[in-house]
């Protein structure tokens, strides 16, 4: 799918005009900037943001034992967005790295109040928990919204990044979110094994030696830097985390190392295949990739909800 997406976009290039621009290198010509800086670099983009959805939906999956959890849902990537949205638009903050620690904050926040208000009453309900979710996501969404709204000029540039976008990120950018990426990543590995035996209950897990509450924090940990590092990458993109967890595990079972990988795997592809839809849907003019992707998506929702709430 990468090497379809370097074909593929804005600007009449033939497959032999991309080959012979990538031997080139890169450089200030026409082809050069269409295929070094735009399509190659929303490319990664695309990869390494739907890895990091990939792998926090299937770790918050396994941490809630909700087969409709994902960050979109769940409120996680809308306080991170609604976080980079003030940021940006409100206090002129556009860098990446200044941006990435509010958003972080804002999907503490946000994670912590619909978890409070899911859990509030004592029902250890999927349905419960995701309306929460998604009722505080739609109130921070319209949040967003309406400051666009109030200042059109000062939050333009934020439109089509507010809709789910990985095009306009340069390699500067690209390298500071893998490494953050990177650290969630390596945090959610390592604490694969004993939440595997915290699903069997706290005290069998606690008598195999697992530190339960260090084990929910460090999940938790992973879950904010992935979901919250990819929206500051590329705006709040839903439905990722939903649908690739349950294709990951039709595959390889209940084991959640191989299920965080395939996930990871499984996320990249998608976003990727729904970025190159998303440059062809309204061809010549492109589509932001979290339009295709909540189009997919919303039908994945209601067959899984409907199985999760017979």
């Amino acid at each position: 799918m990468g090497a379809v997406s370097l074909l593929v976009g804005a600007g009449e290039l033939s497959p032999a005009d991309v080959l012979e621009t990538l031997r080139a290198g890169p450089g200030t010509s026409q082809p050069a900037i269409i295929v070094w800086d735009m399509r190659l670099t929303r490319t990664i983009v695309a990869a390494i943001v739907g890895l990091a959805l990939g792998v926090a939906g299937a770790l918050m999956q396994a941490m809630t034992r909700n087969p409709l959890a994902d960050p979109g849902l769940l409120g996680v990537s809308a306080g991170a967005g609604l976080a980079v949205v003030v940021t940006s638009g409100v206090f002129g903050v556009t860098a990446f790295l200044p941006n990435v620690w509010p958003a972080l904050l804002g999907a503490l926040v946000v994670s912590l109040a619909v978890y409070a208000i899911g859990f509030g009453a004592g029902k250890d309900s999927h349905a419960t928990l995701v309306l929460a979710g998604v009722a505080i996501t739609s109130a921070l969404t319209g949040i967003a919204t309406g400051l666009a709204l109030i200042d059109p000029a000062r939050f333009n540039t934020l439109r089509i990044w507010m809709a789910g976008s990985v095009q306009g990120r340069d390699l500067g950018t690209i390298g500071q979110a893998s490494v953050l990426i990177a650290i969630g990543l390596l945090i959610a590995f390592l604490v694969a094994q004993p939440l595997s035996q915290l699903a069997l209950g706290d005290d069998l897990a606690r008598s195999l030696g697992v530190r339960v509450g260090a084990t929910r924090v460090a999940g938790g940990a992973a879950i904010l830097v992935l979901a919250g590092v990819g929206t500051a990458t590329s705006g709040p993109i839903a439905f990722i985390g939903l649908m690739v967890p349950h294709l990951a595990r039709a595959l390889v079972g209940p084991n959640l190392k191989w299920a965080l990988a395939y996930s990871g795997i499984a996320g990249a592809l998608v976003l990727v295949t729904a970025d190159i839809a998303a440059r062809l849907v309204i061809w010549p003019a492109e589509a932001p990739a979290g339009v295709l992707t909540a189009i997919i998506g919303a039908p994945v929702l209601a067959a899984l909800a409907r199985g999760a709430l017979r």
